[in-house]
């Protein structure tokens, strides 16, 4: 065999292949103490171009207004209160953008900015409304790029990180690869130490394990959100929308045109089991409202033979929620099972709590179904 047809069998296949990429850029690999690295930012713009003329759709999802911001404001560090992070990064994201727009306008590049909250992300209109707008970008040419809105997001409903997002993005436009580019060449074997050599990169994970979990590890910096564990996390939502993801260092050359080529780069986590899309969005967008605990025999019957919820396996209601919300089902002890949009408000499910279902319609007066949650609009947590 020759060395040429020996490189062919060993590249990354769904690297090469993929038609439509999310490239996620963190604040580590963009800024340096909130100064803006302009070599690193012609270069990220030069590769995405090129992955455009090779036919490539491609989806930037890009950190750094915060940082922007905080240099333009003279801070030494970002703020530590949530006003002073939002006006952070309401004066950064302009001067993000006018970044890229020039960029990109020298090689002949329309870009669409795209802001985006998880609030907003968990209404299901507002999520398939970005969608169509992402795909329309795509359609036109013009390349979208993505942030969170930190000029109103809050601890309680942001994304806390441009990782989780970029897996959120995957599943919005039925995205083939997900790269991360950030400040580590990928996941090592063990903790990487403050000094000296670094364990061994691991190049390729099929799935996640816990000693994969375990070995996840990295420090994140003063103007990044984001550590090796929420990379893991965007993984793993990643897989599920049937994307393979690639973490690897920003700032080496060409670093995208070698992940796009198949070239052995940074740390390649295959993709899983895909679910549909409206049950990723419900397993990773989607915010629940409240808790259902139900006995073993609907456990068995949810995890085992993927069954639907009926009222006489609930035996616990914990929360306030209405019709169509998302909920948690968990065991007595507390492990969560699977999510679901409950078919009745949390009042109404406390009235026919462990009741058969033929006296639904008895018990309220009317009945929305046998089901307190269907089958088609629930999701495991975890695999059977």
């Amino acid at each position: 065999m020759t060395p040429a047809r020996q490189r062919q069998k060993a590249a990354r296949p769904e690297c090469r292949r993929a038609k439509r990429i999310v490239v996620k850029v963190g604040s580590s690999t963009l800024a340096d103490g909130g100064d803006v690295r302009g070599r690193v930012v012609s270069e990220l713009c030069r590769q995405i171009a090129a992955l455009q003329d090779d036919g490539r759709e491609v989806v930037l999802v890009s950190s750094g207004a915060i940082a922007v911001g905080s240099h333009k404001l003279g801070w030494e560090q970002p703020g530590r209160t949530i006003p002073t992070l939002q006006a952070a990064a309401a004066v950064g994201q302009i001067g993000l953008m006018q970044l890229y727009q020039r960029r990109f306008e020298r090689l002949g590049r329309a870009v669409g900015q795209v802001l985006v909250t998880r609030v907003g992300l968990e209404d299901r209109g507002r999520f398939l409304n970005a969608r169509h707008c992402l795909l329309e970008l795509l359609r036109l040419g013009a390349l979208p790029i993505v942030n969170e809105n930190d000029t109103v997001a809050t601890d309680e409903i942001r994304f806390g990180d441009n990782d989780n997002l970029s897996a959120t993005v995957v599943n919005l436009v039925a995205a083939d690869l997900l790269v991360i580019l950030t400040d580590v060449e990928g996941l090592h074997e063990a903790r990487p130490p403050k000094s000296g050599p670094l364990p061994p990169l691991i190049p390729v994970v099929d799935r996640l394990t816990p000693e994969i979990e375990r070995a996840a590890s990295g420090s994140h910096t003063d103007f990044g959100r984001g550590g090796m564990t929420t990379k893991l996390e965007a993984v793993r939502s990643a897989a599920h929308s049937g994307a393979a993801t690639v973490v690897c260092r920003g700032n080496r050359r060409d670093v995208l045109l070698d992940v796009a080529a198949g070239e052995p780069v940074g740390t390649l986590f295959r993709s899983g089991e895909k679910l549909a899309s409206r049950k990723h969005w419900l397993a990773y967008t989607a915010r629940t409202r409240g808790t259902l605990v139900v006995d073993p025999g609907a456990a068995r019957a949810l995890v085992d033979r993927g069954r639907s919820l009926l009222p006489a396996g609930v035996v616990d209601v914990q929360g306030r929620f209405d019709v169509g919300d998302a909920v948690a089902c968990v065991e007595p002890g507390g492990r969560e099972l699977a999510r679901g949009l409950v078919a009745y408000s949390a009042a109404e499910v406390t009235r026919i709590q462990g009741r058969p279902t033929r006296e639904i319609a008895r018990v309220l007066g009317y009945s929305n179904g046998d089901e307190v949650i269907h089958r088609n609009d629930l999701v495991l947590v975890e695999p059977p």
